[in-house]
């Protein structure tokens, strides 16, 4: 990996950072695109590095969330459940997804996000 990659990829998380710790979530709407324009790297692997990565920043973020009162664990936790076992089941599936079919699901569920919070719904 050059220098110039490694500050892309720095860069490129840091956009996933912000995202995720001002909406909660959403650090993939950043990195995917990133990741496979920005940094070259093949579409299957984004999608892919981008749930590895969103780990480690939702912890973070839930954390802060948790130390500032904002955080409800009980609340929390059946959707904890469910998407273990949706991340589980998807899991299992993604290899055999088409690629373009993956680009339009997730392209549905940027513009139905977007839509909702233009709209405030």
């Amino acid at each position: 990996m050059f220098i110039s990659d490694f500050f892309k990829f720095i860069i490129t998380g840091a956009f996933a950072g912000v995202a995720n710790g001002l909406f909660g979530a959403g650090g993939g709407l950043f990195i995917v695109p990133l990741f496979i324009h920005w940094c070259k790297i093949p579409e299957r692997n984004a999608f892919a590095s981008s749930v590895a990565i969103i780990l480690p920043l939702s912890i973070v973020s839930a954390f802060i969330y948790f130390k500032n009162g904002y955080l409800n664990i009980s609340i929390s936790l059946p959707y904890i459940i469910g998407g273990a076992l949706g991340g589980f089941i998807s899991g299992r599936f993604f290899k055999n997804i088409n690629m373009l079919w993956l680009r339009r699901i997730f392209g549905i569920f940027i513009l139905y996000g977007g839509f909702r919070a233009i709209l405030g719904l």
